[in-house]
C-alpha cells in the first residue's frame, strides 16, 4: 500500500444496516507541509453486502482504533454497488468479478483484487431435477442478478457448452426473488453465489456445476473517481485496503470463529456460514493474470451482445499497490 503518514484520531463508527441516502461530498482535510493528513473530519462512505466488509473488519479488530468515520450502506448484489459509486452516494465497495464491468467504464476504478477458488459461485437444480449438465439447460428458465459475479459464471457456462442466450430464458432477479422463484419451481436453475449458495445446498439444493476451472474467483475493490481525487479520502482508502486485507487473512486463520460470527450476524445457519468459508477472498496484485481474465470475461460478454469491447486495465487505478 502507498505510504501515508496519518494524525490518528477517535472515530465513531456509523453501522448502516440498510442502504443510506449519504452523500460523497468531499473533505476539507488536505495534506500538511509535512505529508501528514488529518482523517478526523473525514468520512468514507462504504457499500456492503450481507454481513460482509464491515462485519469481518469488526470480527478481525481492524476497524479498531479508525481514524475516520465509515459510513456503511447494504446493497444486494454488487451492480447497485457499482450504481451508487458512479452516482456519488458511496466512495468505495467491494465486488464480484463482473459488477466492474458490465456497465463498461464508468466513473470508478478497480483499485484491489482479491481472489479464491471460485468453489460458492454455482447453477443450482432442484433436487428432483433431471437436468444432469449445463447442456441441459437449453430451453429452460435461469435465474440470475443481473451483472454479478453469478451472471459472468452463467454465460462462460453457456458459451463453453455452446448455448447462446437466446437458447435460455434468463429470469433476471435479486437472490431473495430468485430463491423464491427457485423453491416454487418457477425456474429450472439458479445461478448464484456464496453464502446463497451455501444455504441453498443445505436446503436440499444440487449444485449443477460451480466455476471452479471456468471462472476466476476474483472480487474488487472499487472506489469512485471523486473519492481518488480527494487527497484525505485517497489516504483513508489506503489505510482502509490494508485492514481489510487484514481482515481476510484473520478470517482465513479463523475459520470456524468467522462463521460463527457470520452466522449470528446473518442469519444464515451455522453450517451454511462454516461451507461459506470457502469463498473467502485473499488478496492478490493487479496484475497481467488479473487482466487476461478480465478482458476474457469482458469477451464472453460482448460475443453474448451484451457488452461494448474495453480493455479492463483501462478501469485500474494501481496507485494503493506496494
Amino acid at each position: 500500500m502507498k505510504s501515508h503518514k496519518i494524525i490518528f484520531a477517535t472515530a465513531l463508527i456509523a453501522l448502516g444496516l440498510g442502504v443510506t441516502s449519504c452523500s460523497s461530498a468531499s473533505s476539507e482535510a488536505q495534506p500538511a507541509a509535512d505529508g501528514s493528513i488529518d482523517l478526523s473530519g473525514v468520512t468514507l462512505n462504504v457499500g456492503d453486502q450481507i454481513a460482509g466488509t464491515e462485519q469481518v473488519l469488526e470480527a478481525s479488530g481492524e476497524l479498531d482504533d479508525l481514524p475516520y468515520d465509515i459510513e456503511w450502506s447494504s446493497f444486494t448484489s454488487g451492480p447497485p454497488q457499482i450504481e451508487a459509486l458512479n452516482a456519488g452516494q458511496i466512495d468505495f465497495a467491494i465486488t464480484g468479478n463482473t459488477p466492474p464491468i458490465i456497465g463498461g467504464p464508468t466513473n470508478t476504478k478497480v483499485v484491489a483484487a482479491y481472489n479464491n477458488r471460485a468453489l460458492g459461485d454455482a447453477i443450482l437444480i432442484a433436487p428432483d431435477s433431471i437436468i444432469s449438465s449445463v447442456a441441459d439447460l437449453k430451453g429452460k428458465k435461469i435465474a440470475v442478478a443481473r451483472g454479478s459475479s453469478a451472471h459472468g459464471h452463467l454465460i462462460l457456462q453457456l458459451e463453453k457448452a455452446g448455448i447462446s442466450l437466446d437458447e435460455v430464458e434468463l429470469n433476471l432477479l435479486q437472490p431473495s426473488d430468485a430463491k423464491a422463484a427457485f423453491q416454487n419451481g418457477q425456474v429450472d436453475a439458479w445461478a448464484v453465489w456464496d453464502p446463497y449458495t451455501s444455504q441453498a445446498e443445505l436446503e436440499g439444493a444440487k449444485v449443477l456445476t460451480n466455476a471452479a476451472g471456468v471462472s476466476a474467483g476474483y472480487g474488487f475493490g472499487v472506489a469512485s473517481d471523486e473519492a481518488l481525487a480527494d487527497p484525505a479520502k485517497e489516504a483513508a482508502l489506503d489505510d482502509l485496503l490494508t485492514r481489510v486485507s487484514e481482515a481476510y487473512v484473520w478470517a482465513s486463520d479463523n475459520p470456524d470463529e468467522w462463521a460463527q460470527i457470520y452466522s449470528d450476524e446473518s442469519g444464515f445457519d451455522l453450517e451454511a456460514a462454516k461451507l461459506n468459508t470457502r469463498s473467502l477472498r485473499l488478496q492478490v496484485p493487479l496484475d497481467d493474470e488479473v487482466n487476461t481474465y478480465q478482458n476474457a470475461l469482458i469477451g464472453s460478454f460482448v460475443s453474448a451482445g451484451l457488452l461494448e469491447d474495453f480493455d479492463f486495465d483501462s478501469i485500474v487505478d494501481r496507485r494503493f499497490e506496494d
